[in-house]
């Protein structure tokens, strides 16, 4: 049995790594704020100049990222000109249920009630409707909406969203809803900014996550732009989205809900950046709490083009395609003479780091396969535990590590089989017409290389731990390239057209066509972040219909929907393929 291993030392705990740099090319920084750990790089294009591993502290993430910081911008050589951030707060908050409250509003009119996409205690149906060209059928109840707005009010509720079923074609019912919030509101999530595409379930969905996590976002993009601000220094801040590209922090404050998956983001940029993947494969990114799981085919990311499934709702967030499973580094281990389990829960570090039960790494280190920490804490651990269950320890140690990798291919074999049973995207839109395959594996994250042998022994020779594997997540926050996306909707009979994203609403005329559509779409696009290149703009869908009555050609209704392509800069890759 052969392994590929690039690893030569992973990033400890709690230490800092400096490399020599050139410092020729632009410095980026990366900083990945996990549930575990929060981990930070500084890069530029003759590779990492320095990285360090701290653990997260949720109730005070400032100090958190302060000790990140400060670790490697003391390390730099010149100052960073960006700063790039990943996170699985959101993500975690949401499957954890610790989010605040939501007072969710909707108007929709005929069709499916809305009480059938209700989410959330609070969710109220004001009477009030448009049509699919956004033309109002029927005025909102004001008595209707004054009685939701003072029951919220009543249960103490202070963030909101607002939601009309044809929202992106007339906006004018969301911003009545927000204007009879706004004494009492701290924030309001209106449907049409979060996309110009009709999915109406889908929007409610989307725009009550975004506003149950908007407190818990804002308060890491504060803890992150004070600790900045202490340093003294002011860099271009981004967030890694699900979809592998990044958005200005500032925007992203009012659109937290596209940084959930950003955590699973941000190790398949990782991977793809420090290894040369090609055909189908599989990406692991083996944490502290959990192991996320993304597939890509033909060496490109598997995309959802209309949304990403969370939390058993589908959104209209755009995502990488990945699983997530309770199993980590730091997963509780609880032994019985009927057998080894792993987690899912965790209650703390292992204790080699000065945990208080025994957990996946401290069997790893019992076996030999890693030597984090206190390896005496480890086994002191490994012994109490094998004791209870009156079994060999080194049995219960080597079972655990087992368990934990059998665990990872069911979950795979599971995701692999779930992509293969629906069409499947890649990053680029391209439609997929073969059924995937994975021949290696890919694996990340702190316990990538304890696991290693394990992994190979599940999944075959074929498994490749990159050489910076502890910090690759961090790596793909720094290394991404700016990404958004917009959609633009004419409607020439009534001589509208519309932009959610830009709140633009202009006239147009009865010549107004398809092509005219796609070039102010991509002038629209190119307002809102800069590209690289004319290239990067890519047209995600354009169609034009005609409109008859009474025999003849009323107008059209238009559709664009382009975007800025995902992706990582290339002038960082060769560095980080040398290193690998």
């Amino acid at each position: 049995m052969s392994r590929q291993n690039c690893c030569k030392q992973a990033v400890p705990p709690e230490s800092a790594t400096i490399c020599p740099s050139d410092s020729g090319g632009t410095m980026r920084l990366g900083l990945d704020v996990g549930g575990t750990h929060t981990d930070a790089v500084i890069i530029d294009t003759s590779g990492i100049v320095c990285s360090v591993k701290v653990p997260t502290d949720h109730g005070n993430l400032l100090s958190s990222v302060m000790s990140a910081l400060n670790s490697v911008l003391d390390a730099a050589p010149t100052p960073v000109s960006a700063v790039h951030l990943s996170t699985t707060l959101t993500t975690n908050a949401l499957l954890e249920g610790k989010t605040e409250p939501v007072g969710v509003l909707v108007s929709s009119g005929p069709g499916i009630h809305p009480l059938h996409h209700r989410i959330g205690d609070a969710f109220f149906v004001v009477d009030g409707a448009m049509d699919h060209r956004g033309a109002e059928v029927l005025p909102l109840d004001a008595a209707q909406l004054g009685h939701a707005a003072n029951a919220c009010k009543e249960r103490g509720i202070r963030s909101f969203a607002v939601v009309g079923k044809f929202s992106p074609r007339n906006t004018m019912h969301e911003k009545l809803m927000a204007a009879a919030l706004a004494g009492q509101a701290d924030f309001v999530t209106s449907g049409h900014m979060l996309g110009g595409r009709l999915n109406f379930p889908r929007r409610i969905t989307t725009a009550y996550f975004n506003a149950a996590v908007w407190r818990t976002y804002n308060s890491f993009a504060d803890a992150v732009e004070e600790g900045l601000r202490k340093l003294g220094i002011q860099p271009d801040l981004a967030i890694l989205k699900a979809d592998g590209g990044t958005m200005p922090l500032a925007a992203s404050r009012s659109l937290p809900v596209q940084s959930i998956l950003s955590g699973p983001a941000a190790s398949i940029m990782g991977i793809t950046a420090l290894c040369d993947v090609q055909g189908d494969a599989v990406l692991l990114d083996i944490g502290g709490t959990s192991t996320d799981i993304a597939v890509v085919a033909g060496g490109t990311p598997l995309l959802a083009p209309g949304g990403i499934g969370f939390n058993g709702r589908q959104t209209l967030v755009r995502a990488m395609v990945s699983s997530s499973l309770a199993v980590g580094g730091d997963s509780v281990l609880r032994a019985s003479a009927g057998g080894v389990s792993v987690g899912p829960d965790r209650c703390g570090p292992c204790m080699a780091l000065g945990g208080s039960v025994p957990t996946l790494m401290d069997a790893c280190n019992y076996c030999g396969l890693s030597h984090v920490g206190s390896l005496e804490a480890s086994r002191s651990g490994m012994e109490a535990l094998a004791r209870l269950s009156h079994r060999d320890v080194a049995d219960v140690a080597r079972e655990a590590v087992s368990r934990a990798v059998a665990a990872i291919k069911s979950a795979v074999d599971a995701l692999v089989v779930a992509v293969n049973e629906k069409p499947v995207y890649t990053v680029r839109e391209m439609l997929h017409p073969e059924r995937i395959a994975p021949k290696k594996i890919y694996a990340v994250g702190g316990p990538a290389h304890a696991l290693s042998d394990a992994l190979s022994s599940a999944f075959g020779p074929n498994v490749v731990v990159p050489r910076q594997h502890a910090v690759a997540n961090a790596i793909g926050a720094a290394i991404a390239r700016p990404t958004c996306g917009l959609e633009l909707y004419a409607d020439t009979e009534r001589g509208v057209k519309l932009i959610p994203h830009l709140s633009l609403s202009a006239k147009v005329d009865r010549s107004y066509a398809l092509e005219h559509a796609k070039e102010d779409a991509r002038r629209g696009l190119l307002s809102l972040v800069a590209a690289e290149s004319p290239t990067d703009i890519e047209l995600v869908e354009a169609s034009s219909f005609n409109m008859i009555q009474g025999g003849r050609l009323a107008g059209k209704t238009i559709r664009v929907q382009c975007q800025i392509r995902p992706g990582i800069e290339e002038s960082y890759l060769p560095a980080f393929r040398r290193e690998s």
